[in-house]
C-alpha cells in the first residue's frame, strides 16, 4: 500500500513539474526581456544626441546675448584681486601663479548676461578681454576663465567683471583661485571680488 501510494505521489509531482514547467520559462522571458529593455533605455538615456557619449554639455557661458534686444533692470562692476606672482622668501624670488577666475550665478531662477571680463596687469594696463561678446549665465551655472602662470604680470593683476540682468537677482558670487603646484610644494589661496559701481 505504502509502495502505491509512494509512486502516485510520484506521479503527481512530475505532473505539477510539466504543468509549472512551461509558465516558469515564461516568467523567466519576460523578466529577460524587462531587463534588456531597461539596459537599451539606460544606454539611450546616457549617449550625447550627437551620437558622442564623452561629449560634455555644452558650457554655461557659451550663450551669446544681443545686449540691444534686453531691458537692463540690474548689474553690477566687480573688481577682482589676482596674484600672478607671489614674493617667495628673499633676494627677490617669487612663484608664478596659475590665476582662474569664477563667476557663480547665485539666483536658482533667473539668468545674468556676463557682459564683460577684463584682466589687467599690474601697471594697470588691459592684458586680454576675456569675452568676445556677451553670454548669458543660466541660473546656478558657473563660469571660469584661466591665467596660466607667466612672469612679469606682478603681483597687483586684477580682473573687471562686468554683468547685468533684467530683472532683480541674487548677485553673483566672484572670487580667483590662484595656484601653484610645482615642485615639493603646493601654494593656493582665494580672492574675493569687490563691486565699484553698480545698476539699481
Amino acid at each position: 500500500m505504502n509502495n502505491r501510494n509512494n509512486r502516485i505521489a510520484i506521479v503527481s509531482m512530475a505532473r505539477i513539474a510539466n504543468i509549472l514547467k512551461p509558465r516558469i520559462a515564461i516568467v523567466s522571458m519576460a523578466h529577460f526581456a524587462i531587463i534588456l529593455m531597461a539596459a537599451v533605455l539606460l544606454a539611450a538615456c546616457a549617449t550625447d544626441p550627437t551620437g558622442n557619449p564623452n561629449t560634455p554639455a555644452a558650457a554655461a557661458a557659451d550663450t551669446p546675448v544681443v545686449m540691444q534686444d534686453l531691458d537692463i533692470v540690474s548689474g553690477q562692476t566687480i573688481y577682482v584681486p589676482a596674484y600672478s606672482e607671489v614674493p617667495f622668501t628673499g633676494g627677490g624670488r617669487v612663484i608664478d601663479m596659475t590665476v582662474t577666475l569664477a563667476v557663480h550665478n547665485t539666483d536658482p531662477d533667473s539668468a545674468i548676461i556676463l557682459n564683460s571680463v577684463r584682466y589687467y596687469g599690474a601697471d594697470g594696463q588691459l592684458v586680454r578681454e576675456h569675452l568676445d561678446a556677451p553670454r548669458q549665465l543660466g541660473p546656478l551655472a558657473s563660469a571660469e576663465f584661466v591665467v596660466e602662470a607667466e612672469r612679469g604680470r606682478g603681483v597687483g593683476t586684477n580682473f573687471i567683471v562686468e554683468w547685468v540682468a533684467e530683472e532683480a537677482v541674487y548677485e553673483p558670487v566672484v572670487e580667483a583661485l590662484m595656484l601653484n603646484a610645482t615642485g615639493n610644494q603646493g601654494v593656493s589661496f582665494i580672492s574675493v571680488g569687490r563691486v565699484v559701481s553698480q545698476i539699481d
